[in-house]
């Protein structure tokens, strides 16, 4: 789905922010997609980095690798930039703080694709989507102790917000056309526009 986003907008050779990089399989998976594109993956585990760059295989030619976070990141300009999984560990203001980063390193128009953990947060539904999260991981072959055990770090650890703060965080900050193209229990995500 973020491949697909990226590229209605992205030219043949788009050069494309990644951060969040991890172990490297959505940058493999780009970089198999788009074999014109280079790619400039940011993370702050530096082992992470090192099985991305493996994971990358003869790919790894077209990714450069950066250990950090957003401040890390080449200047630019980008024609994309993706956040996957990343933001939900990001209180607000640091979260703000990564959002403007971004988009101040983005071409004019150049699309940006966030997912992350973003579900209601008053008191009752925060419980029922947790609830959900842990049920569906269960269904999916998770031993029910490691679910629940999820479940319960999620709750006290991730400074999660609900889908409206997430989507008005994006605009806030100077994102447009912002448009929600992922709903799955306790995630979502977004594509928005610089």
């Amino acid at each position: 789905m973020t491949l697909l986003l990226l590229a209605e907008r992205s030219p043949a050779d788009a050069r494309v922010l990644v951060l969040g990089a991890g172990g490297g399989l959505e940058l493999k998976a780009f970089a198999e997609g788009q074999p014109g594109w280079q790619f400039d993956g940011v993370d702050p585990a530096a082992e992470m980095l090192r099985l991305a760059k493996a994971t990358l295989g003869p790919l790894a030619s077209r990714v450069r690798l950066h250990e950090g976070y957003i401040e890390t990141a080449p200047e630019g300009p980008f024609d994309a930039a993706t956040c996957l999984l990343t933001l939900h560990f990001l209180a607000l203001e640091e979260r703000r703080r990564t959002l403007r980063e971004v988009l101040r390193r983005l071409k004019p128009g150049a699309p940006f694709v966030v997912a992350h953990h973003s579900f209601p947060q008053s008191e009752d539904e925060r419980e029922i989507w947790l609830a959900r999260y842990a049920a569906f991981a269960v269904a999916s072959g998770v031993e029910r102790a490691k679910a629940n055990s999820a479940r319960t770090a999620i709750g006290a650890q991730l400074p999660v917000l609900s889908p409206e703060q997430d989507e008005k965080l994006l605009r806030e900050v100077g994102f447009s056309d912002v448009s929600l193209f992922y709903a799955g229990f306790t995630f979502r995500g977004w594509v928005a526009y610089a």
